[in-house]
């Protein structure tokens, strides 16, 4: 079972805290990289905590991203070398993202996303396995363009 870092920014932290709470529930190890509290802060701090931890364990972790949106965190996750994020307001999305893309990263938008969904979209991409064959070519060609 994988680690899974997750970080909030103050729009995201109530939402973070029940994530944890079910993922503590069904065996997870699970880090809290912050924000700790609704007090305003920046997500692009919490976004580089998490996906700096996901780039040193690349094979035994995950990250999961809350601000408002889902929208800011993804856009600064997908700043780090080797990091795939995507928003997801879906459970079909969580799990093609993780099946077709190779994400590590789920961000999650807490003012668009009910709890109770949030919690299904974290399932269904934890639960989700890449697939690799023709999705490698895609994946592999993502990476060269990161690479330029």
């Amino acid at each position: 079972m994988r680690k899974i870092y997750i970080g909030a920014d103050s729009a995201g932290f109530t939402l973070k805290e029940e994530v944890k709470l079910h993922l503590g529930e069904l065996g997870y190890q699970v880090v809290d990289c912050g924000c700790h509290s609704t007090e305003s802060c920046h997500y692009p701090e919490f976004a580089s905590k998490v996906c700096e931890r996901v780039q040193s364990e690349p094979d035994s972790s995950f990250g999961l991203l809350i601000c408002g949106t889902g929208i800011g965190m993804s856009m600064c996750a997908n700043k780090h070398r080797g990091i795939r994020a995507a928003v997801c307001g879906d459970t079909y999305s969580a799990k093609m993202t993780r099946c077709h893309n190779d994400a590590n990263v789920l961000c999650i938008g807490a003012r668009v996303t009910g709890s109770c969904l949030a919690l299904d979209i974290v399932d269904a991409f934890l639960s989700a396995e890449y697939e690799g064959g023709r999705h490698a070519i895609r994946v592999k060609m993502m990476e060269d363009i990161e690479n330029k």
